[in-house]
Protein backbone atom coordinates (compact mmCIF):
# COMPACT_ATOMS: atom_id res chain seq x y z
CA UNK A 1 0.00 0.00 0.00
CA UNK A 2 2.87 2.28 0.51
CA UNK A 3 3.87 1.63 -3.00
CA UNK A 4 0.51 2.86 -4.27
CA UNK A 5 0.93 5.89 -2.10
CA UNK A 6 4.38 6.58 -3.60
CA UNK A 7 3.10 6.05 -7.11
CA UNK A 8 0.14 8.32 -6.38
CA UNK A 9 2.42 11.02 -4.99
CA UNK A 10 4.72 10.63 -8.01
CA UNK A 11 1.78 10.80 -10.36
CA UNK A 12 0.42 13.84 -8.55
CA UNK A 13 3.89 15.40 -8.75
CA UNK A 14 4.14 14.74 -12.50
CA UNK A 15 0.61 16.09 -13.01
CA UNK A 16 1.45 19.10 -10.92
CA UNK A 17 4.67 19.57 -12.93
CA UNK A 18 2.70 19.36 -16.23
CA UNK A 19 0.13 21.73 -14.81
CA UNK A 20 2.85 24.19 -13.77
CA UNK A 21 4.50 23.84 -17.20
CA UNK A 22 1.25 24.57 -19.09
CA UNK A 23 0.29 27.28 -16.62
CA UNK A 24 3.71 28.87 -17.16
CA UNK A 25 3.27 28.71 -20.96
CA UNK A 26 -0.22 30.19 -20.66
CA UNK A 27 1.04 32.98 -18.40
CA UNK A 28 3.89 33.74 -20.85
CA UNK A 29 1.35 33.89 -23.70
CA UNK A 30 -0.91 36.05 -21.54
CA UNK A 31 2.06 38.30 -20.75
CA UNK A 32 2.79 38.74 -24.48
CA UNK A 33 -0.87 39.44 -25.18
CA UNK A 34 -1.11 41.92 -22.31
CA UNK A 35 2.10 43.62 -23.49
CA UNK A 36 0.60 43.91 -26.98
CA UNK A 37 -2.65 45.25 -25.54
CA UNK A 38 -0.63 47.69 -23.42
CA UNK A 39 1.27 48.90 -26.51
CA UNK A 40 -1.99 49.19 -28.44
CA UNK A 41 -3.54 51.16 -25.59
CA UNK A 42 -0.51 53.48 -25.48
CA UNK A 43 -0.86 54.09 -29.24
CA UNK A 44 -4.57 54.56 -28.81
CA UNK A 45 -3.94 56.98 -25.94
CA UNK A 46 -1.63 59.02 -28.17
CA UNK A 47 -4.24 59.01 -30.93
CA UNK A 48 -6.94 60.06 -28.48
CA UNK A 49 -4.68 62.87 -27.25
CA UNK A 50 -4.19 63.98 -30.89
CA UNK A 51 -7.91 63.80 -31.59
CA UNK A 52 -8.61 65.62 -28.33
CA UNK A 53 -6.18 68.43 -29.19
CA UNK A 54 -7.59 68.68 -32.72
CA UNK A 55 -11.12 68.67 -31.32
CA UNK A 56 -10.16 71.42 -28.89
CA UNK A 57 -8.66 73.48 -31.71
CA UNK A 58 -11.73 72.85 -33.87
CA UNK A 59 -13.99 73.88 -31.00
CA UNK A 60 -11.97 77.07 -30.48
CA UNK A 61 -12.13 77.87 -34.20
CA UNK A 62 -15.85 77.15 -34.20
CA UNK A 63 -16.36 79.47 -31.24
CA UNK A 64 -14.27 82.18 -32.94
CA UNK A 65 -16.25 81.71 -36.15
CA UNK A 66 -19.53 81.89 -34.25
CA UNK A 67 -18.39 85.10 -32.54
CA UNK A 68 -17.31 86.55 -35.90
CA UNK A 69 -20.68 85.62 -37.42
CA UNK A 70 -22.43 87.24 -34.49
CA UNK A 71 -20.43 90.48 -34.96
CA UNK A 72 -21.06 90.48 -38.69
CA UNK A 73 -24.73 89.79 -38.12
CA UNK A 74 -24.94 92.82 -35.83
CA UNK A 75 -23.17 94.96 -38.44
CA UNK A 76 -25.37 93.55 -41.18
CA UNK A 77 -28.44 94.44 -39.14
CA UNK A 78 -27.30 98.07 -39.11
CA UNK A 79 -26.80 97.92 -42.89
CA UNK A 80 -30.28 96.43 -43.31
CA UNK A 81 -31.72 99.18 -41.12
CA UNK A 82 -29.92 101.79 -43.23
CA UNK A 83 -31.27 100.23 -46.43
CA UNK A 84 -34.76 100.29 -44.93
CA UNK A 85 -34.30 103.99 -44.15
CA UNK A 86 -33.11 104.62 -47.70
CA UNK A 87 -36.16 102.75 -49.00
CA UNK A 88 -38.42 104.85 -46.80
CA UNK A 89 -36.71 108.04 -48.00
CA UNK A 90 -37.09 106.98 -51.64
CA UNK A 91 -40.77 106.19 -51.04
CA UNK A 92 -41.30 109.61 -49.44
CA UNK A 93 -39.39 111.28 -52.31
CA UNK A 94 -41.56 109.44 -54.85
CA UNK A 95 -44.66 110.54 -52.95
CA UNK A 96 -43.45 114.13 -52.96
CA UNK A 97 -42.73 113.93 -56.71
CA UNK A 98 -46.23 112.55 -57.31
CA UNK A 99 -47.72 115.39 -55.30
CA UNK A 100 -45.68 117.97 -57.23
CA UNK A 101 -46.64 116.35 -60.54
CA UNK A 102 -50.30 116.29 -59.56
CA UNK A 103 -50.13 119.94 -58.49
CA UNK A 104 -48.47 120.92 -61.78
CA UNK A 105 -51.08 118.92 -63.73
CA UNK A 106 -53.88 120.66 -61.85
CA UNK A 107 -52.34 124.09 -62.44
CA UNK A 108 -51.87 123.31 -66.13
CA UNK A 109 -55.51 122.23 -66.36
CA UNK A 110 -56.58 125.42 -64.59
CA UNK A 111 -54.31 127.55 -66.78
CA UNK A 112 -55.31 125.84 -70.02
CA UNK A 113 -58.31 128.06 -70.53
CA UNK A 114 -56.35 131.19 -69.66
CA UNK A 115 -53.58 130.20 -72.04
CA UNK A 116 -56.17 129.48 -74.71
CA UNK A 117 -57.69 132.93 -74.21
CA UNK A 118 -54.25 134.56 -74.29
CA UNK A 119 -53.49 132.78 -77.56
CA UNK A 120 -56.83 133.91 -79.02
CA UNK A 121 -56.24 137.51 -77.95
CA UNK A 122 -52.71 137.30 -79.34
CA UNK A 123 -54.10 136.13 -82.67
CA UNK A 124 -56.62 138.98 -82.65
CA UNK A 125 -53.83 141.42 -81.83
CA UNK A 126 -51.63 140.11 -84.64
CA UNK A 127 -54.53 140.27 -87.10
CA UNK A 128 -55.24 143.86 -86.07
CA UNK A 129 -51.57 144.69 -86.40
CA UNK A 130 -51.47 143.10 -89.87
CA UNK A 131 -54.58 145.00 -90.86
CA UNK A 132 -53.10 148.24 -89.53
CA UNK A 133 -49.90 147.69 -91.45
CA UNK A 134 -51.83 146.79 -94.59
CA UNK A 135 -53.81 150.06 -94.28
CA UNK A 136 -50.67 152.00 -93.63
CA UNK A 137 -49.00 150.47 -96.66
CA UNK A 138 -52.09 151.10 -98.73
CA UNK A 139 -52.09 154.74 -97.59
CA UNK A 140 -48.42 155.04 -98.37
CA UNK A 141 -48.94 153.55 -101.82
CA UNK A 142 -51.85 155.91 -102.38
CA UNK A 143 -49.74 158.86 -101.33
CA UNK A 144 -46.91 157.74 -103.60
CA UNK A 145 -49.36 157.22 -106.46
CA UNK A 146 -50.81 160.69 -105.92
CA UNK A 147 -47.35 162.25 -105.87
CA UNK A 148 -46.46 160.50 -109.07
CA UNK A 149 -49.67 161.70 -110.60
CA UNK A 150 -48.95 165.24 -109.60
CA UNK A 151 -45.50 165.06 -111.02
CA UNK A 152 -46.67 163.68 -114.26
CA UNK A 153 -49.19 166.56 -114.68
Amino acid sequence: MILILYISVALISVAFLVLVFYLSATLKSLKITLTSVSDTLKGLEKQVEGVTSETTQLLQKTNALAEDLKDKSVRLNSVVDSVKEVGTSVRKFNGTLKNITNTIDEQVEESKEKVSQIIQWSNVFFELKDMWQARKEAKNEETIYERQKERSH
